[in-house]
């Protein structure tokens, strides 16, 4: 048999191939492989918190915490699948994906016996051993005041400037980090009505799943409280993935440590300077006072509001008035006994402002399958 000759152009040809192959196979690796975080100070985005809301997704429901029945989860999951699509008329843009929550009572508890920012107040006038003794009469009687709302349960009218100021004046003189400080200490003491649970685990697990469900969908998430600004900060710091930036609240001033009583227009922040808290209360972020802050520091109108009392009414119509897309404000109704500390009249009371209003009522007995984890008990 005659040896058949060997072509050498079709040899390199097929070598060439291979190795063409082979450096598109080590170019996607390079460039598509996971990275590894990138350390230092950077503010947690929403990648962190997709991570959560993916391992949800991978389970098959990333609202697993509401039952089937509630009508958040049935509406919240048929508004995703068509505003993230683009064939349709609803379709908004991610830039666009705006969504706004309270947090005392729709993020967190409310109701051991009152507002965290209340419970710290008080803790500072009339427990803090530092404090106590250097406490003025007027931050006196505002502990008094709030001890009888702890009491009967019932906010009494005014109590929400007085007690502003004197969070101003309680607190005044501290940096902004000591003051943090304070706030996650006191957040780490025990909750009075549960067993299992510090003041700073008291967040309900499905509204963070919202979070989460939200920001997997590449949704802007801010907190707009009644609570200080500071507090709100400290407080939701690690439990909820968002920046500080992202978290707006009540406002009291802020000052240089060396300014005095210079005018903020005539005084230049030095090298030796620190930020400390002021002593004067500007503002209480509460009903109309939360539509101007979205405007001030937003400066879009949000497609969707979770709230749960009359101070978010007005951040609820201003989401779902006139808006140019698709949009939906959900209220939770205090009405679970048993797993909460909850008040059957004021639910009540809140169905029919969403009737009236068009909102959305989230029941905490009805549509979630847990509030704290099953861990953790109403004494």
């Amino acid at each position: 048999m005659k040896e058949k000759k060997k072509n050498p152009t079709l040899h390199w040809k097929i070598i060439s191939g291979v190795l063409a192959a082979a450096l598109v196979t080590v170019t996607c690796l390079y460039f598509f492989a996971p990275r590894p975080a990138v350390s230092g100070n950077t503010e947690p985005t929403a990648v962190a918190a997709t991570t959560v809301a993916a391992a949800d997704t991978q389970a098959g429901d990333a609202l697993s915490l509401w039952t089937e029945s509630a009508p958040l989860k049935k509406q919240l999951t048929e508004f995703m699948k068509t505003i993230t699509d683009e064939s349709s008329a609803d379709f908004i843009p991610v830039k666009d994906r705006i969504a706004v929550f309270d947090m005392d009572g729709t993020l967190c508890c409310e109701t051991d016996p009152g507002y965290f920012d209340h419970k710290l107040l008080y803790h500072r006038v009339v427990e803090d051993p530092d404090y106590k003794d250097k406490a003025s009469e007027e931050e006196k009687e505002t502990a008094a005041i709030i001890k009888t709302y702890f009491e009967t349960g019932s906010y009494p009218e005014g109590l929400d400037v007085k007690h502003g100021t004197a969070v101003a004046t309680a607190f005044k003189g501290m940096t902004v980090d000591e003051f943090d400080a304070y706030v996650k200490a006191y957040r780490d003491q025990p909750m009075e009505s549960y067993t299992n649970m510090t003041n700073g685990q008291a967040f309900y697990r499905p509204m963070l799943q919202v979070i989460d469900y939200l920001q997997a969908n590449e949704f802007t998430v801010y907190i707009v409280s009644g609570t200080d600004r500071l507090i709100t900060r400290g407080l939701c710091d690690g439990v909820i993935q968002i920046p500080p930036s992202q978290m707006i609240g009540s406002d009291e001033s802020l000052v240089a440590s060396n300014q005095g009583d210079t005018d903020g227009l005539k005084y230049t922040f030095s090298h030796d300077d620190k930020v400390i808290t002021g002593g004067e209360f500007l503002i209480k972020n509460l009903k109309m006072n939360k539509v101007s802050v979205i405007e001030r520091e937003i400066g879009q109108q949000p497609v969707l509001c979770f709230g749960n009392s009359s101070g978010d009414g007005a951040m609820a119509n201003f989401t779902i008035t006139n808006n140019k897309y698709k949009s939906g404000a959900y209220l939770l109704c205090c009405d679970d006994l048993e797993r909460e500390n909850g008040n059957v009249e004021k639910a009540d009371k809140m169905r029919k402002s969403c009737e009236e209003n068009g909102w959305t009522a989230v029941s905490m007995k009805d549509d979630w399958t847990t509030i704290y984890g099953e861990n953790v008990t109403k004494k």
